[in-house]
C-alpha cells in the first residue's frame, strides 16, 4: 500500500511540477486518476519551497526582487501549467461564438490577445497583491494557504461538470486524468488537505474565505457551463489561477480591516 501512495504522490508530483522524481513509476490511468488526491500536498510542497526562496531573496535583494524571484520560481517549478491553461481559456471562451470553435481554440498551442491580456494582467495583479500582503508580514501565511486551496478548489469541478476536452476537430496526444469525478474518501481528502492552512487564521477570517471561495467556485462554474458546457484540463488550470487570486484579494481586505 505506502509503495502504491509513494507512486501516486510522484505520479501528482510530476502531472504539477517540474520537480525531479523517479524515473520507474506505474503510469496506468487508473493510477493517474487516483494520484489527483495529492494535488493539494504538491501546492503544500511548492508553497514551502517558494517561502525558502523568497526568504533568501529578501534577505539579498529587499522585497519587490525577492517577490518577483518568487513568482518567476513558481513558473518555472510549475511549468507555467496553469498560466497555460488561464491563457487557452481565455483565448478559446472568448476568441470563439460555438461549444466546438471554442474547445478547438483552446487545444491550439498558440497565444491569441485574449489570453496575452489575461497572462499580463493576472502577473501584474499578483506582483501588486503579494507586494501589499508583505507589508502585513504574512506573506509565508497567504502562500501556505493559497497554493494548496487554490488547487483543492479547481480539481472539485470534476465532481459535477462533464468532460468535454474529446470534442472538437482538434486532438490533443494526451489523455486527462481528471476526467472521472473523484470517490467521496478521495473528495473529503483534497479538501482537508488543501484547506488545512485556515487553522492559521483566525475562525472568522477563515470562515469569510469559505464563503468567498465557494461563491466563485459557482461562479466559474456557471461560467465553464455557458461557453463550453464542461470542463477541460485548461478551464481548471484557469480556476486555479482565479482561485488563487481571490484568495489574495480577500486575505489582503482581511488584513488590512480585521488583522
Amino acid at each position: 500500500m505506502f509503495k502504491r501512495e509513494f507512486n501516486l504522490f510522484f505520479l501528482a508530483l510530476g502531472f504539477f511540477s517540474r520537480i525531479p522524481m523517479p524515473k520507474k513509476l506505474d503510469y496506468s490511468a487508473d493510477n493517474m486518476h487516483h494520484c489527483t488526491r495529492y494535488f493539494p500536498i504538491i501546492g503544500w510542497l511548492l508553497s514551502a519551497l517558494l517561502i525558502a526562496i523568497y526568504l533568501l531573496a529578501e534577505f539579498l535583494f529587499g522585497i519587490p526582487v525577492a517577490i518577483f524571484l518568487l513568482m518567476l520560481s513558481s513558473v518555472m517549478l510549475t511549468g507555467a501549467l496553469h498560466e497555460d491553461g488561464l491563457a487557452d481559456t481565455c483565448d478559446g471562451f472568448w476568441g470563439g461564438m460555438e461549444q466546438v470553435r471554442k474547445l478547438d481554440i483552446m487545444k491550439d498551442s498558440r497565444i491569441g490577445t485574449y489570453g496575452s491580456c489575461a497572462l499580463v494582467l493576472v502577473l501584474l495583479g499578483k506582483f501588486a497583491l503579494l507586494n501589499q500582503l508583505e507589508t502585513f508580514n504574512q506573506l509565508w501565511l497567504v502562500l501556505v494557504i493559497a497554493y494548496p486551496l487554490s488547487r483543492a478548489m479547481a480539481i472539485t469541478h470534476v465532481q459535477d461538470l462533464p468532460y468535454v476536452s474529446h470534442l472538437g476537430n482538434v486532438q490533443k496526444n494526451k489523455s486527462d486524468p481528471l476526467a472521472k469525478p473523484m470517490r467521496n474518501g478521495h473528495l473529503i481528502f483534497v479538501l482537508i488537505s488543501g484547506a488545512l492552512g485556515l487553522v492559521l487564521l483566525p475562525i472568522t477570517m477563515a470562515l469569510v474565505l469559505i464563503l468567498v471561495l465557494f461563491i466563485t467556485r459557482y461562479i466559474l462554474k456557471a461560467w465553464m457551463r455557458y461557453h463550453i458546457q464542461g470542463f477541460t484540463g485548461d478551464v481548471l488550470g484557469a480556476a486555479q489561477q482565479i482561485q488563487e487570486m481571490i484568495i489574495y484579494l480577500t486575505l489582503l481586505a482581511m488584513f488590512r480591516w480585521w488583522w
